[in-house]
């Protein structure tokens, strides 16, 4: 038995000692000397107490070098599998399930634009060789360290990072900005399917007949085909556990409104939680250039950024730059269609997608000279008519690697203004600020001419005019600020205005957000600082509860009669529209929101729809105005023979209200705190695989916030427990009296490696609203110092 037990120890210490040897052999190295190829002389890394690396090198492309070696050892699997997403190269490593995915992205064509893109790049350029340094970098770690653990546990095999990586990635995020896949399929079903009465609620330009006299003629097939588009187009980012860019708010300040008389810019871009978290914060240095960063993965640019002399944030322009198309197909030839009256043969190519464990899927691709057919991505399943799709960022030249290279050094409103006009897909907004004074924002895009009278809203007929376009408008038509007497410019991704009175077709947020921001901002009595700028930037009320709840109130007082439930009806009543922790009506108001839609739509829209619906922003706007209504045609009772009424429906969605609420969080309505039901979980790529979500994920945290609120942390609109799906992906605080100290947080933690200590060691001073300060210079506070030599 002492034998025994003698070989167990031994046994199991090797085992710890194995997985301690194997858990180390996958950490950063924060000290000491490297050997890194390629440099020209020393660079010296530093890190602070939150493990953001400060590099000071002796000439530009030894930096870039430098930060694509510290950036892929904290976030090298993040960089994969970014990549895999955007190429549709995701199946051969996740297995049979994301081969819809990758078919979906392939038949996007993003990858052939990143190889063209770069096909024509001037490769003497300063942006061009930076990036091909920075790639020199990352490929350098990675040819000289152990993988990292999830390329062992999906059996990837390392291979180098290129440019069209890069490229790609911009793409996946022009597409992740791209609301057009839900909703243009959406709002025509309902047109062609209901009629103009149902579109009222959506407040959209109303054209019976289009522009000609024959809209798209979609059968039952085609509405399914595009019915499972709209959910693989919303399933494509969830379910790979990646970043999705959803919206943003920012602001700036002019020194005469702010305590230190300079300037103040804020920043929160709201992009899909993740682990590790989208940004990688870094200060760079080298002669005649200082930066501290935000950087996407494979990407040496920042896309936000400050330094003592200037700053920006971004926020999602949300211009529509798609176009989904409904081609006509020659009866006698199906891989023709008419386009401009003449029968067009539709190109094809065919791509293999590898498989994990299964043999490789063969795809062909087709394409009109409107776009590629995305319908593709349903294989067999795909109904008769091709769908092309126009986007915008496979039809400009859109220099947006020279943009942001460029942005990163614009330290005046026209290098900055230069600087937008590179930036033409996907849309964003430059909200930027300087310590000489001056604040800007441009909307930097390039803003298609379609034919008078087209609402691209709805799917356009391919065999007429109405998918033509007449070139670009010139940039001075974008919406665009610079020093205005406000003392003030806020953006919040609602509907812009342009100089020339042009409209802008796009899928805006609610004004609410941006209403309650600006009505603060706009109160001259307030001296802004970082104090009151972080209350600000957390606050979570608006007036979209009480104004969608408004008309409804009266009708609730009527159809509800137990006293309790009267008590709870009132307590509604008396709500503000705030959503902290121990709020019970936050909790009934967004049960109820959803009951109220549900018993409302679902029965015109089914299954499908309604759920495409609950996962667009355009529901948002449509609930207040259905609510205000008493004699929409959605109150009906659609296969039946009940004419419903407002008070029918209000009655059914209260009745399920409580009875969910009940059954969910218990009996006693003074536990149903908005925190036990609205939580936050940073989900990891193989967290998406239980039990591996209890290693490799961070959370659950009861999160404060909402939909639409300054502190945007949200989730789709349905029933208890909410799990939150995107929000602010960092909340940033400038003023440049002293830009040294800036304010930031990350969601998690720097570290995209598990096990180490900065991989979740910020998410609990996230979630509770605190800030760290953004340091530059870093005088006396490292963790530890990496010198990387040549």
């Amino acid at each position: 038995m002492k034998r025994s037990l003698t070989l167990l120890a031994v046994a199991i210490a090797a085992l710890v000692g194995g997985g301690y040897w194997y858990v180390q052999g996958k950490q950063p190295q924060r000290d000491g000397e490297v050997l890194l190829a390629k440099l020209k002389a020393p660079v010296s890394v530093r890190y602070d107490q939150r493990g953001v690396p400060h590099l000071q090198a002796q000439n530009e492309l030894d930096l870039y070098r430098a930060l694509g070696y510290v950036q892929a050892q904290d976030r090298l699997f993040q960089m994969e599998i970014s990549r895999r997403l955007a190429k549709g190269e995701l199946a051969e490593v996740l297995g049979p399930k994301l081969v819809e995915t990758d078919t979906l992205f392939r038949s996007l064509r993003i990858g052939e634009q990143a190889e063209l893109y770069v096909a024509r790049q001037d490769k003497q350029s300063p942006a061009w060789l930076a990036l091909q340094a920075y790639l020199e970098g990352v490929n350098a770690w990675q040819d000289s360290h152990a993988k990292p653990m999830e390329f062992d546990v999906l059996g990837i095999q390392p291979r180098p990072f290129t440019a069209q990586d890069t490229l790609s990635i911009a793409g996946f995020m022009a597409y992740s900005f791209a609301a057009a896949f839900r909703t243009e399929p959406l709002l025509t079903y309902i047109r062609d399917q209901h009629g103009a009465d149902y579109l009222k609620i959506f407040d959209l330009d109303w054209h019976p007949q289009g522009v000609v006299q024959s809209p798209p003629r979609l059968a039952e097939a085609d509405w399914k085909t595009l019915g499972q588009l709209a959910r693989v187009s919303e399933q494509a980012l969830s379910d790979a556990g990646l970043s999705q860019f959803e919206g943003s708010n920012a602001w700036a300040v002019s020194g005469s409104r702010t305590r230190s008389g300079k300037p103040l810019l804020a920043g929160d871009p709201h992009i899909r939680f993740s682990v590790p978290a989208v940004w990688y914060e870094a200060e760079l240095s080298a002669p005649g250039f200082n930066l501290y960063g935000y950087h996407q993965a494979l990407n040496p640019f920042a896309s936000l950024g400050h330094n003592r002399d200037f700053g920006w944030s971004l926020t999602m322009f949300q211009n529509d730059d798609v176009d989904l198309i409904a081609e006509q197909v020659n009866p006698d030839n199906p891989e023709q269609v008419k386009i401009n009256g003449q029968w067009q043969t539709l190109e094809r190519s065919q791509q293999q997608i590898k498989v994990k464990g299964e043999d490789p899927v063969t795809i062909t691709l087709r394409r009109s000279s409107h776009g590629p057919i995305v319908n593709t991505a349903l294989g067999k399943e795909a109904g008769s008519t091709p769908i092309a799709m126009w986007w915008a960022f496979l039809e400009t030249y859109n220099p947006i690697l020279e943009g942001f290279y460029e942005v990163n050094r614009a330290d005046t409103l026209d290098k900055m203004r230069s600087a937008a006009t590179k930036i033409q897909a996907p849309g964003l907004n430059l909200v930027w600020a300087n310590a000489r004074g001056d604040i800007g924002w441009w909307a930097a895009a390039q803003l298609p001419i379609r034919p008078a009278g087209v609402n691209p809203a709805f799917i356009l007929d391919g065999s007429t005019a109405q998918a033509d376009k007449l070139g670009f408008y010139p940039f001075s038509a974008n919406p665009q600020q610079e020093n205005p007497a406000s003392g003030y410019i806020v953006s919040a991704n609602f509907q812009p205005v342009s100089p020339t009175g042009m409209a802008i077709p796009g899928y805006y947020n609610l004004a609410d957000r941006g209403q309650q921001l600006n009505r603060q901002l706009a109160d001259a009595s307030v001296k802004w600082d970082l104090q009151n700028s972080q209350a600000l930037q957390l606050g979570t009320a608006t007036d979209y509860g009480p104004r969608t709840l408004g008309p409804l109130l009266s009708v609730l007082r009527e159809v509800v009669s137990d006293p309790q439930e009267r008590e709870l009806v009132e307590q509604l009543a008396a709500w503000r529209g705030d959503y902290p922790v121990d709020s019970v009506s936050a909790t009934l108001f967004s049960q109820f929101l959803y009951e109220f839609a549900r018993a409302a739509m679902h029965d015109e829209l089914g299954d499908a729809w309604f759920e495409t619906l609950l996962s667009t922003r355009i529901l948002d706007a449509a609930l207040p105005r259905l609510a205000a209504d008493e004699h929409s045609p959605w109150w009906d009772v659609q296969g039946s023979n009940e004419h419903g009424t407002r008070a029918s429906t209000v009655k059914r969605a209260w009745t399920k209200t409580l009875a969910h609420l009940r059954e969910t969080l218990g009996s006693d309505s003074a536990g149903w705190q908005w925190g036990k039901a609205h939580t936050l979980t940073h989900g990891h790529p193989l967290g998406m695989q239980k039990p591996l979500n209890l290693l490799f994920n961070v959370g659950p945290f009861a999160a404060p916030g909402s939909h639409e609120v300054p502190n945007n942390l949200s989730a789709k609109i349905g029933p208890a427990p909410w799990a939150m799906t995107y929000g602010p992906s960092t909340r940033r605080l400038i003023d440049f009296a002293d830009a040294g100290t800036a304010l930031s947080i990350n969601p998690v933690g720097q570290s995209g490696v598990l096990f180490d200590r900065h991989y979740r060691d910020q998410a609990q001073d996230y979630i509770e609203g605190k800030y760290q300060r953004a340091l530059m210079g870093l005088a006396g506070e490292t963790e530890g110092t990496l010198r990387l030599v040549p």
